[in-house]
């Protein structure tokens, strides 16, 4: 009986250490995420700013006639 019982309490401090440890990286990718996305929409800002081209209609893109 002894036995069993140190066994089940080594289970679970292994079972107690690894959710812990995905607890961690878990916190880990939620803030690399969120960086991830405050840069992306930076550079979406960036892009948007050096590329007025995009923001044109097609008829702005068109050639004039004597082309």
């Amino acid at each position: 009986m002894d036995e069993r019982l140190t066994d089940l309490e080594l289970r679970y401090m292994q079972q107690e250490r690894t959710i812990n440890e995905l607890n961690e990286t878990v916190c880990r990718q939620e803030l690399s995420i969120a960086r991830l996305e405050r840069e992306l929409g930076q550079i979406r800002e960036q892009f948007l700013t050096l590329s007025p081209s995009l923001n044109r209609t097609s008829d702005e893109d068109e050639l004039p006639p004597h082309y």
